[in-house]
């Protein structure tokens, strides 16, 4: 059968596959548009089989909105920056956002398995692998959360076009638009400061013993320390300790619009203002590659060896 350029046209615009991959597909499936879609589909998850070992750390945090109590935030990881200014690229992460806020899955693995929302005669893992085979890098969906308020509301804020994603969920019994102006600024603090976790409470024991043990060993190595008592260097290390928790726990944060206040005091000021009782339940906060090792190119070194030199 001849295949004509308005056939390589539909199929393009139905698969999002590339030109030369339509119309090789419609070559060797003799124009059948149903087996040139499989075809691309077997040829993509080949593809995808191919591209697997390579190092994703790029791409893009998006978040998705269901209503003032339910969001989710997700991961999705590229080989280059240059796909993540994608379009193609940043439409699929949008859409594996909105699966993420209409998911009951509990795991990346079941997440995976579940049918696309955009088209629910493939999984996700499916999508996943087409768009794999239509952009040509590797790309991984890495991570989800969804966070749904029990008792209050959720606010969103991403920075850095999609860099870092963060949801804060708080427990109030008003929710007006000054309380979701300081709950994003507070979203805006997690994004800058980077707390683990919300006030010292929330800090595990193995935790604190893990830092009090460093800040031991620093201060048995400083020579200042040499003639110092025990019990001087004990009360230098339990103050050590609270300034770092202080750092690290979101409450207890310097608030970056007011020094004055710690976010702990900024929260409480704008509930009293409003009537509200307002407190911080928890937060999410995703950052584009965080914990992946990425791959040192040395481009002088592959020039050379390509030249054999």
């Amino acid at each position: 059968m001849a295949i004509t350029a308005a056939m390589v046209k539909e199929l393009r615009e139905i698969s999002g596959a590339g030109m030369m991959d339509c119309k090789k597909a419609l070559n060797e499936t003799n124009g059948d548009m149903e087996a040139a879609m499989e075809y691309l589909r077997k040829n993509g998850q080949a593809k995808a089989e191919k591209k697997a070992g390579r190092i994703a750390a790029e791409g893009l945090c998006r978040i998705a909105v269901k209503d003032d109590t339910t969001a989710a935030v997700v991961e999705v990881n590229s080989e280059t920056d240059f796909v993540a200014k994608n379009e193609t690229f940043q439409e699929f992460v949008a859409s594996v956002a909105q699966q993420a806020v209409d998911s009951e899955a509990a795991d990346v693995d079941a997440f995976l398995a579940e049918a696309w929302n955009a088209d629910p005669s493939k999984t996700v893992k499916e999508a996943l692998v087409e768009k794999i085979a239509t952009i040509g890098e590797n790309l991984n969906i890495r991570r989800f959360q969804k966070v749904v308020a029990e008792h209050g509301c959720v606010v969103t804020y991403t920075h850095g076009g999609g860099r870092i994603g963060v949801i804060v969920e708080a427990d109030t019994d008003v929710v007006n638009d000054a309380i979701k102006e300081c709950l994003t600024n507070v979203a805006m603090q997690v994004a800058a400061l980077s707390p683990k976790y919300v006030a010292v409470e929330d800090v595990p024991e193995e935790y604190k013993e893990h830092e009090k043990q460093i800040l031991i060993a620093q201060a048995q190595n400083d020579p200042k320390n040499a003639n110092k008592p025990a019990n001087i260097i004990e009360k230098m290390i339990t103050g050590r300790l609270a300034k770092e928790l202080k750092e690290v726990c979101l409450l207890e944060q310097p608030y970056v619009k007011d020094n004055d206040l710690t976010v702990g005091k900024y929260v409480a000021q704008v509930g009293k203002e409003n009537g509200a009782n307002l407190s911080i339940k928890g937060f999410v906060r995703f950052e584009t590659g965080e914990g992946i090792e990425k791959k040192a190119d040395d481009f002088a070194a592959e020039v050379a060896a390509q030249a054999g030199l």
